[in-house]
């Protein structure tokens, strides 16, 4: 295991470029795809990248967002003491890559969001007790819970489906998470990645002469707050404990309301709501606060630059139907035993060009529930198989790694080389939970 992961990092470290090089050349291979495989021309195919391109702008600043507010609750004092406080149950390397990757595993499981930013930032926090630890696998270890989100909790087609009047109600129903993310084979898939994904990573740990220990500046959080030689009204309200103490009052029950009337609703403005609502207080004054967001926005760049090609890309797939070309290629081979599991290939594909859980469902849905009812297969079960499909291919996707990236501080290529084994293992595992179970 430690010669083929070796083999793996110096593969990645060789040939895989920077996250921004990857959607250029991503952006391209779409283009000569469309012409090749749809009757579009080269000026639609232009016309489709152009009009996608800001398509996901408010996602974008939802992503912005969950990354500076998770930094800021982070760098917080309270906070910090609670992660470091968590990060001292780990006292050698095996264990510190098994906790951060339960931990993440976890969390991911609840909400995707959450467990994004709380794994890395916990991986970080070890790093720090555990000297020794390869820091490269310790945030791939992290990043590999993000795996299990769409089986979780916070699954965004199976919630999708279960709500009156979603887009594809006319065909399938209203399909209740009984049917989804608490079947057995979805529970069983659950259980599997969350006991052999640790273990996995464990046996990943390298000897000790390749071990890569982290650099100390990337563990520093230190924020800089200016201090004012004279005190002055503005002065006063900047470092005024009792403003930020009343605005953290107002979305603490805003937060209050939401759950007593909604439910355990931990979407993603929720989650990026309570890093914010907590991060104000934990700080105790405005100026520390956004001392913190000042810090935490430089590590923002490659979310702001190359989310906008991802939309590009998808604009592409979608509308010259090269999403549903490749959907239906998957769909002429299956056979009512295959079909959930060629369903699940087809979503992990179309995954690295549309890299949106509702996108994709939106661009594959049409075609595969026609299939299925065709077929026989189960509607939810259908679902599933795209929703862990595009949950798979995240593994070796930089679109979803480039907040645990801006966080810990490393590029795509320093996590990928052991990110490529978790692909294969939970394809392996997904793949049996859907075909025999």
């Amino acid at each position: 295991m430690k010669t083929m992961t070796r083999w793996s990092n110096t593969i990645m470290e060789r040939y895989l470029p920077d996250p921004y090089i990857f959607v250029a050349i991503l952006t391209l291979v779409v283009f000569l795809l469309g012409l090749g495989l749809t009757d579009s021309s080269p000026m639609a195919m232009v016309t489709h990248w152009g009009d996608g391109f800001w398509g996901l702008l408010a996602f974008t600043m939802q992503m912005v967002i969950v990354l500076v507010a998770g930094h800021v609750l982070a760098s917080s004092p309270v906070f910090k003491k609670l992660l470091s406080t968590l990060a001292g149950i780990a006292k050698t390397p095996g264990q510190a890559i098994v906790l951060v990757s339960v931990v993440s595993l976890i969390a991911c499981w609840i909400n995707w969001g959450f467990g994004l930013v709380i794994g890395a930032l916990f991986a970080k926090e070890i790093a720090k007790k555990v000297k020794t630890v390869d820091y490269r696998l310790l945030i791939a270890s992290a990043y590999s819970g993000f795996i299990i989100w769409h089986g979780g909790l916070g699954g965004s087609i199976p919630l999708s489906i279960a709500t009156a009047d979603h887009p594809f109600a006319g065909i399938m129903g209203v399909v209740p998470t009984s049917e989804t993310l608490f079947s057995t084979y979805n529970l069983i898939i659950i259980a599997a990645l969350i006991i052999s994904v640790p273990i996995l990573n464990r046996f990943m740990m390298p000897k000790p002469e390749d071990t890569v220990v982290v650099d100390p500046k990337l563990l520093v959080d230190e924020i800089e707050v200016v201090v004012d030689e004279k005190v002055t009204p503005a002065s006063r309200l900047e470092n005024s404990v009792i403003l930020s103490m009343l605005i953290g009052a107002l979305g603490l029950a805003y937060l209050v309301q939401h759950f007593i009337t909604k439910g355990f609703d931990l979407n993603l403005n929720i989650v990026n709501l309570i890093f914010f609502v907590l991060g104000i207080i934990f700080h105790g004054t405005p100026r520390r606060f956004l001392a913190a967001v000042a810090n935490a926005v430089k590590t923002a760049g490659g979310i702001i630059i190359q989310f906008p090609f991802y939309a590009g890309i998808m604009g592409m797939m979608v509308a010259s139907g090269l999403a549903g070309v490749m959907s239906e290629w998957f769909v002429s081979i299956s056979t009512v035993a295959t079909f959930p599991v060629f369903t699940f290939y087809a979503a992990g594909l179309v995954n690295f060009f549309v890299p949106s859980g509702g996108g994709q469902w939106a661009v594959q849905a049409p075609i595969m529930l026609e299939a299925a009812q065709t077929l026989g297969v189960s509607y939810s079960k259908t679902a599933m198989a795209i929703a862990w499909g595009d949950a798979w291919t995240n593994m070796i996707q930089p679109f979803w790694a480039l907040p645990a990236l801006a966080i810990a501080g490393l590029r795509a290529k320093d996590i990928m080389g052991y990110c490529v084994f978790v692909l294969l293992l939970s394809g392996i595992i997904i793949t049996i939970g859907l075909y025999f179970f």
